[in-house]
């Protein structure tokens, strides 16, 4: 039986329960420390598929041995303007936060930079990591392939993967960074298993089944079903791009050669993909120039004519910034589902549960 949810939970107390988990499955404190950071920021925006939810399933693969422990990213090889990473197969947030790092060093020089990622693993939300460029006032980039979930047009199977992409624009001070955060499908992987969970239907373009036509049975997801691409062919060739940034350039594995994060061998290393830039605005033009600008962008979009029944337009990660400040001052809403993989952390590795 699980136990009721609280009404809110503190980030904080959410936080310090990832830590203990994941130092108790022996993962180090700096690395738990990292991936508690972006698993509860995730959650503070309200994207709940992408937070704590994933921390069960990253601790399967922390105590079978897919996900290592006793490694640290390292650069491989690099230039001045470009980096590509060894990411030791450790926890995918570690490896992002690394590569996000060296991405807005390397821009502090040259401008702009990109690091690629091989031997990486699944690396949760990744508006995490553009938000980190835009903390440093450049902006952001981030993206990842994944093993194919999703269907191209026409298809009868997945032929991509979600492949998400991020970026964010730092607006200066006193305002949000713009922020988008998206897969290359109509909706993630996750939204359809916490629709299932719940017992809700999915709407009729999320997922493609066998015959290549859209099906409502999100129980056919992955095995008898894929994704449908976001926007038909705009997703699906934006899809390639980012296998062609993250997995090609950077010797990751590619489609079908990843192992799947969720329910493949838990033993062995996904090898995923992923990419990060970053584009230092100082080094472009002057930045209180820039952000005037952006900021008369940001003001002209609030105040453009709205439909009936919207109050105005919202920019890219509005949203999920006031949804942050408040779980900040208030304490987390946590779904059912999430709650579920919170008890089922806490249970395995008698970890007092978060409240």
């Amino acid at each position: 039986m699980i136990p009721s949810i609280p009404d809110n939970v503190p980030a904080e107390n959410l936080h310090a329960f990832c830590i203990e988990a994941l130092s108790k499955a022996g993962v180090n404190q700096q690395q738990a420390r990292i991936t508690a950071d972006a698993l509860v920021m995730t959650d503070t925006w309200g994207v709940f598929t992408h937070g704590t939810k994933l921390l069960a399933g990253y601790l399967n693969r922390v105590k079978n041995g897919g996900v290592h422990t006793d490694a640290e990213p390292r650069i491989d090889r690099e230039g001045p303007g470009w980096a590509i990473v060894d990411g030791g197969s450790v926890l995918g947030q570690v490896i992002g936060h690394f590569a996000m790092q060296t991405a807005v060093k390397k821009a502090s020089s040259t401008g702009i930079a990109y690091v690629g990622v091989h031997n990486s693993f699944h690396f949760g939300a990744a508006g995490y990591y553009t938000w980190m460029a835009a903390e440093a006032n450049m902006i952001g980039l981030s993206m990842a392939n994944d093993v194919p979930s999703v269907a191209g047009p026409g298809s009868r199977k997945a032929v991509t993967g979600t492949n998400p992409f991020s970026y964010s624009v730092p607006a200066g001070p006193g305002r949000d960074p713009i922020m988008l955060d998206i897969a290359m499908s109509t909706v993630a992987g996750g939204k359809v298993y916490a629709a299932v969970t719940r017992g809700e239907p999915v709407l009729e373009n999320w997922i493609i089944g066998s015959d290549g036509k859209p099906t409502t049975d999100g129980s056919l997801y992955p095995h008898a079903a894929a994704l449908a691409p976001l926007s038909g062919h705009k997703g699906y060739g934006l899809a390639l791009m980012i296998e062609a940034l993250a997995g090609t350039l950077t010797g990751a594995a590619q489609t079908h050669g990843i192992e799947n994060w969720m329910f493949g061998d838990p033993t062995r290393p996904t090898r995923h993909g992923a990419a990060f830039l970053a584009v230092d605005v100082a080094t472009i033009m002057e930045p209180d120039q820039f952000f005037e600008r952006l900021g008369s962008l940001i003001d002209e979009i609030h105040e453009a004519p709205t439909a009936d029944g919207v109050d105005r337009l919202l920019i890219p990660g509005e949203r999920e910034w006031v949804n942050r400040r408040r779980a900040l001052e208030h304490g987390i809403q946590l779904p059912a589902d999430v709650w579920e993989k919170i008890q089922e952390v806490a249970d395995a590795y008698q970890v007092a549960l978060p409240g």
